[in-house]
């Protein structure tokens, strides 16, 4: 009885042995801050990836918003269970980089991965914003993106207004037309107040958001955006918000779907919210550079990136990391990078792939697709339009969206609130220079 117990137990471990993989495969998590559309676009990405080979299996994980992806990442790489990759919205750049040891920076992770990376194979106006000084890669462009104006046209039309605005002026007369036949809510709105109607802003008419080219050239920068320009801006729109010829929308990106229901029939937001406006805009739409004041010497200049790239987490096995590698390779394929642009709004990161659109013919037929790209390559950028870098820049959108709010409510007057903004960030600006030495 027991040699043949001995003898099934052999065959049954035998049986277990021969039906257990060789090896495993390696999960790699993905934790990002896609909702909606873009969500989908995610999730196909890593199940494409996932299917092309055997050896890896990349796991996204939805974190929430961009803040509470970043926040989520670094506590958790504190508590030693950080994601092998990580989205983190292009603001975040300068806290991440300052970050010594939680991150493992593309360029060396490519180099120690054996796999091809070029720098110069993608769009310099991306690249710039995610490199060092000296040209090093430190994060891996995914989702960029730039401001639009998004138009619903049915409704211009409808309110007599002929032609899609070009300047602040013609806005801010379009979306009183808007208001006088029906839209008694919303003239015109936006999302992600402080990157419209500061950030942006100040690229798009070529002046500085802060000192030592907003940042880039070092973490000793001083805020300058209570300008008389930004204040004359601000205070139109406590103007307008009175009789909701403006209406504020918050801080984030939840009012755009005021855009898609039809309410407010001119809206800035990112580009890549077009996924979105294409599944839920019931009228017909398209985007529009933002407007600029016409005074204004040498506007427009060029607009700058948004949206986020890929970092990875220090801390991880070489084997992972040669699958975080394959996977960015996987993503900068041409045909794969091409697609990911025309269908949901984001900018291709590569230059081939925007090549290729291009040869397509796809924006004859989708000239929406490349108003973004116009934006940023609308002239060569200046110091005011390179992009920025600031220390805790997540913290101070949000200090500086609390000011904009006290002005709107009308708290403050415009000056006041963007003194206060400019004050309140240098200080968490000298507070980011100490911890990053």
């Amino acid at each position: 009885m027991m040699l043949r117990h001995f003898g099934l137990a052999t065959t049954l471990a035998a049986t277990l042995v021969l039906a257990t993989p060789a090896y495993a495969v390696i999960e790699l998590q993905w934790w990002h801050a896609m909702t909606g559309a873009n969500n989908d676009v995610v999730n196909k990405l890593a199940a494409d990836f996932n299917a092309s080979q055997s050896d890896y299996k990349v796991m996204p994980s939805f974190k929430g918003g961009y803040a509470d992806t970043m926040n989520a990442g670094i506590a958790a790489f504190r508590a030693g269970n950080a994601p092998h990759i990580m989205q983190v919205f292009e603001v975040g750049t300068a806290t991440m980089m300052s970050a010594t040891g939680a991150i493992k920076p593309v360029y060396q992770l490519m180099k120690d991965a054996g796999e091809p990376f070029d720098p110069k194979a993608y769009l310099p106006t991306i690249t710039g914003y995610y490199s060092t000084s000296k040209g090093d890669m430190l994060s891996f462009p995914f989702n960029s993106s730039s401001t639009v104006m998004w138009i619903n046209k049915d409704e211009l039309k409808k309110a007599g207004v002929a032609e899609i605005p070009k300047t602040w002026p013609e806005v801010f007369a379009a979306a009183k037309k808007l208001k006088a036949a029906g839209h008694e809510t919303c003239g015109f709105s936006n999302a992600w107040a402080s990157w419209v109607h500061i950030e942006q802003f100040s690229a798009w008419h070529n002046v500085p958001i802060g000192s030592k080219a907003n940042g880039l050239d070092g973490f000793d920068t001083e805020l300058k955006f209570n300008s008389p320009l930004h204040v004359k801006h601000l205070q139109n729109l406590v103007d307008l918000q009175k009789d909701k010829t403006y209406d504020y929308a918050g801080r984030a990106n939840a009012g755009e779907a005021r855009f898609g229901s039809g309410e407010c029939a001119i809206f800035l937001t990112s580009s890549g919210y077009y996924g979105t406006a294409k599944g839920t805009a019931k009228f017909d739409f398209t985007s529009a550079p933002m407007p600029y004041y016409p005074d204004v010497a040498g506007a427009p200049q060029n607009s700058i990136i948004g949206g986020a790239s890929l970092w990875v987490m220090g801390g991880k096995k070489p084997e992972e990391y040669k699958g975080v590698a394959k996977f960015f390779a996987f993503l900068s394929d041409t045909d794969r990078q091409a697609k990911l642009h025309q269908e949901s709004g984001y900018l291709p990161i590569t230059k081939a792939a925007y090549e290729k659109t291009k040869a397509d013919g796809f924006y004859d037929k989708n000239p929406i697709l490349q108003t973004p790209l116009k934006a940023l390559t609308n002239k060569e950028p200046t110091e005011n339009s390179r992009g920025l870098r600031f220390g805790n820049m997540v913290q101070m959108r949000e200090l500086w969206s609390e000011e904009i709010e006290a002005a709107l409510a009308g708290k403050k007057t415009a000056q006041e609130a963007l003194d206060a903004a400019v004050s309140r960030g240098n200080a968490m600006l000298r507070t980011f220079e100490k911890t990053a030495k």
